[in-house]
């Protein structure tokens, strides 16, 4: 009867020894998943953010505008769809190599970046530039007068341009606002996350 009991009692801690074998097996696998996870997330979280950073943030705190290349006239350097921020230049400080954006028509919202290849002056001695596209045979016909350049090249960055086209500047300050939310929810969930696996572990080792 004794022998029956203890065999009886046996099979359950077996069943239970598999079973906790199995899981410790599969916890090597569930950590590396759970590992990849949160390198892509923080990653994403990174690449977004220096978006941000490079297209919204930069160009306020310096004083300057950004605007999108459109066509391949500075291929290689600037292909289409790149970001071009343009920061308020002296007059003077213009000179022949400076890549300016300025407007086709004084007033008028139509822009372009093109790079300055000759210098000269006016009847009324001001100066004015001609331009040239690094990618055109020729340079520009219209020479280019002070009041209508909007500013000289600060930075630019390929591709994330297009993201400009789309939005206006109220829509670029919004969804920087609630896309910088977004991530820092996010961030603190993933902490949550990791200092919940930290304590759980805590535990299971206190047992």
């Amino acid at each position: 009867m004794t022998l029956t009991e203890t065999g009886a009692r046996s099979a359950p801690r077996a069943d239970g020894d598999r079973r906790r074998h199995r899981h410790a097996r599969r916890r090597p696998v569930r950590r590396a998943w759970r590992l990849l996870l949160q390198v892509v997330s923080w990653t994403v979280i990174v690449a977004i953010t220096a978006a941000l950073v490079i297209a919204v943030l930069l160009p306020r705190l310096g004083g300057a505008t950004p605007y999108t290349i459109l066509t391949g006239s500075m291929r290689p350097r600037m292909p289409p769809g790149t970001l071009v921020v343009a920061k308020p230049v002296d007059p003077a400080d213009i000179a022949i190599g400076t890549v300016i954006t300025y407007q086709l028509v004084s007033g008028k919202p139509d822009v372009v970046t093109h790079r300055v290849v000759a210098v000269s002056q006016d009847a009324h001695g001001r100066p004015i530039w001609q331009t040239q596209g690094d990618a055109n045979p020729v340079p520009d016909l219209r020479w280019v007068r002070p009041v209508q350049v909007k500013g000289r090249l600060w930075y630019a960055v390929p591709y994330l341009g297009r993201v400009n086209l789309v939005l206006t500047g109220h829509q670029r300050h919004r969804v920087a606002i609630a896309v910088a939310l977004g991530l820092g929810g996010y961030a603190l969930a993933m902490w949550g996350g990791v200092v919940r696996d930290r304590v759980r572990r805590r535990r299971r080792v206190a047992r």
